[in-house]
């Protein structure tokens, strides 16, 4: 049950918030304060926060409709998550003022980091031959 919540809460924040940086980067230019002057600015955001992160949203969201991918979906989260709170954590500790919004993004992403990684152990427990 709890990697099904898992699953469709990040089905619905990925594939919203990347759709909403697809359609418009500003949403991510206004939360941060980073200046979108260039068309290459805004087509990376809409590369990096619209495309990659709808990606995720689908591949939760194909992990809640097929069970046996499920570990694998897991999998790819630890390294989503832990990759996104590793290069935050490094930018709170070298970058003056990196603001709220880095922190809660930072909490959010370890978290849910040990949640990937709480059900791919469970997942691997249930499925190994010790188990049956």
């Amino acid at each position: 049950m709890l990697g099904k919540i898992y699953l469709g809460f990040n089905a619905l924040v990925f594939i919203g918030y990347g759709l909403a940086c697809l359609a418009a980067p500003s949403v991510v230019a206004d939360q941060t304060g980073m200046q979108l002057s260039t068309g290459v600015a805004s087509a990376e955001v809409r590369a990096m926060y619209g495309g990659l992160q709808t990606s995720a949203g689908l591949l939760a969201l194909l992990g809640l409709l097929r069970p046996g991918v499920q570990p694998a979906v897991y999998l790819a989260f630890v390294f989503v998550f832990f990759g996104l709170a590793s290069g935050r954590m490094v930018g709170i500790l070298v970058d003056p003022d990196p603001g709220a919004y880095n922190f809660a993004a930072f909490v959010f992403e370890a978290v849910f980091g040990m949640i990937a990684l709480m059900l791919l152990s469970k997942s691997s427990a249930e499925s190994s031959p010790a188990a049956g």
